[in-house]
């Protein structure tokens, strides 16, 4: 990363914006974030503070990332010295879409162009904008702050140069890119992640196992070396032959369908959404929803540490 990329504006002060921003602040880079919501930009110094404190950051670099950090009341005074744009909004095509025709209509026509979302097309995205060249995706994982991937994705149009600054950029802050070269939904992480959850959901709705068992099998076989070991390392270690072996008797029986399952739609018919409605696959009380939060908030710490 070349210095003249250091002021940054981050569109959405919201739970990926705050630690988008707290990310870059941290690294040194100055950033001018923006929301709509008036209650998101007067709560997000208090936000920041509470997430850094999670991370076992003392107060002299707490104080030090706030005052890289200048929230403004509109988005043409986030954007208007803007070397890069994130835009953190809602999972929403138009609004996003609206967003970045006044981003652009503000920021420096030289200004790279961000979209953050996990699996909305880039491409649909970025298609009112006058200078295409200049756009990409960046998704940054949940929380945006401890995760270390960001998946960078071109569309038809990204300039090669554009993305490979955008990776440095991100490589400089400390997190882990990876180049997308083709814009499909999902694009790689969400894809492994929900082939894994369309599998899971099926095990339980044919009655091959109950929620819970499928979590315990998860968090204690394959699970426990994923951080270490990717799937295409371990089929290498193992030996792409019993790999072969294993895929010509298993695979014909996963489930294959292309839409969502009945049995999650229904769940989400009813009401039983999750954790918040303390019902889902599982039971949950608010009590033991509280703990697995800060049991990966906790997780998260330590394999930074260690890795």
């Amino acid at each position: 990363m070349g210095p003249e990329l250091q002021q940054i504006a981050v569109i959405g002060a919201g739970l990926m914006g705050h630690g988008i921003a707290l990310n870059l602040a941290k690294a040194g880079l100055t950033v001018a974030i923006t929301d709509p919501v008036q209650d998101a930009r007067d709560t997000l110094p208090d936000r920041i503070r509470a997430s850094m404190e999670a991370m076992g950051e003392d107060a002299r670099a707490i104080a030090r990332t706030l005052q890289s950090i200048e929230v403004c009341d509109s988005m043409s005074a986030a954007v208007r010295l803007a070397d890069v744009v994130f835009e953190a909004a809602p999972e929403k095509l138009d609004l996003k879409q609206n967003i970045f025709a006044e981003i652009e209509a503000h920021a420096p026509e030289t200004c790279i162009l961000a979209s953050n979302t996990s699996v909305m097309p880039i491409t649909q995205i970025m298609s009112g904008l006058h200078l295409k060249n200049r756009a990409l995706g960046t998704h940054w994982w949940n929380p945006p702050h401890m995760i270390p991937l960001v998946e960078v994705i071109k569309t038809e149009w990204t300039d090669p140069e554009v993305a490979q600054t955008m990776f440095g950029l991100l490589k400089s802050v400390g997190k882990t890119p990876v180049m997308v070269e083709k814009d499909v939904p999902g694009f790689i992480g969400n894809r492994l992640q929900h082939a894994l959850w369309r599998e899971a959901i099926s095990l339980v709705e044919h009655g091959i196992c109950d929620a819970e068992a499928v979590d315990t099998v998860i968090k204690s076989s394959f699970g426990r070396r994923l951080a270490v070991l990717g799937p295409l390392e371990n089929a290498d270690l193992v030996g792409t032959d019993l790999t072969l072996d294993i895929h010509e008797n298993l695979l014909h029986d996963l489930e294959a369908r292309q839409g969502p399952s009945p049995y999650l739609r229904s769940l989400v018919d009813q009401g039983d959404l999750g954790m918040k409605s303390g019902q889902g696959f599982r039971t949950w009380t608010e009590a033991e929803a509280n703990a697995v939060r800060q049991r990966v908030a906790t997780h998260l710490k330590k394999l930074e540490d260690i890795l």
